[in-house]
């Protein structure tokens, strides 16, 4: 008879010796439970970034949840934050643009409007009324900034991993400012990456590039602005909670939800198609966290998880349930 299989956590070696409770990790907290709750044998692992780069994973009989990992097979998901707190991504085939949900079709006839709305308003109460983001933000409320703005939110040079954008950011400034159409742009440094978003907004300026640089809440940019562009950022999640379209010089795991652009010409007739489509943003929400994420305090978790095992070869039945 085969030994019963264990789940193996693969944590980055910086917290794999102390990750229960830690925000960033907090699935794997919720794996544990769920493991505890069925008596499923689990440990975690430490695992370098570099051993979770694209690559078949081996089929040793055990299950494998991987963070912000790349790695396919039987047995193998990989796991991040889904953009949103509280929502992951637990895919067979990778996370950030090279999730299986990057092939997905938003079908807005599919989503019912009822429970969509009931979704945004349940998201704006968490996220958007309490000022609320991923990352700390600046507390007092910014008054300086320009109604119907594009917002131009940087990233750090991990949302250019794997050929997902070629548009250098200091270009992409440009292309912005020179392309909205005579709308202010504002442009927020990711706070992960000051130095070098200062940095490539200094080296637009001394080309011509007319910008607000801003630090402010996120959330008071995103109720000011008509649009948000990025690579790749959460900020476009965050923009739907607004009400705001995005647009992406990035891929994405949701483009169906996106207006794209590739380069600097492309960048003007994004913008005005993202702004003249009427964007079911509720629907857009519900239809993507229902479908290819997992809320990590929703009822039917559990159910979602095990879904999850089974798609890579381990139901309930081949775990000993």
């Amino acid at each position: 008879m085969a030994p019963r299989p264990e789940v193996h956590f693969h944590i980055n070696p910086r917290q794999a010796h102390a990750w229960r409770g830690k925000e960033r990790l907090a699935i794997f907290t919720r794996l544990a439970v769920l493991c505890e709750a069925h008596g499923l044998p689990f440990r975690a692992i430490a695992r370098p970034w570099s051993e979770m780069n694209p690559r078949e994973g081996e089929a040793d009989g055990n299950l494998h949840i991987v963070e912000n990992g790349q790695m396919r097979g039987e047995g193998w998901l990989n796991t991040a934050l889904a953009y949103i707190q509280g929502f992951w991504h637990l895919d067979p085939e990778g996370i950030q643009a090279e999730s299986s949900a990057g092939r997905a079709v938003f079908d807005p006839a599919a989503v019912d409007r009822a429970e969509a709305l009931q979704f945004l308003r349940r998201l704006r109460k968490r996220f958007v009324l309490p000022r609320r983001s991923r990352f700390d933000q600046p507390r007092a409320l910014a008054t300086d900034l320009p109604q119907g703005a594009v917002a131009l939110f940087l990233q750090g040079r991990s949302a250019y991993h794997g050929g997902r954008c070629s548009l250098p950011m200091e270009r992409m400034i440009l292309g912005v400012a020179r392309g909205s159409g005579g709308r202010p742009v504002v442009v927020k440094p990711h706070p992960q990456a000051l130095e070098e978003g200062l940095a490539a907004v200094a080296a637009a300026l001394e080309q011509g590039a007319e910008v607000q640089l801003t630090e402010a809440n996120v959330h008071d940019v995103l109720a000011a602005c008509a649009v948000t562009v990025s690579v790749n950022s959460a900020v476009a999640m965050e923009g739907f909670l607004h009400r705001k379209p995005a647009i992406l010089f990035g891929r994405s795991d949701f483009p169906s939800l996106v207006q794209r652009a590739t380069d600097e010409a492309d960048f003007p007739l994004a913008l005005e198609a993202a702004l003249a489509r009427g964007w079911p943003f509720a629907r857009m929400l519900h239809w993507y966290y229902s479908r290819h994420a997992l809320e990590l305090a929703a009822p039917d978790f559990e159910a979602r998880a095990f879904a999850a095992f089974a798609s890579v070869g381990f139901p309930k039945e081949r775990l000993g349930l």
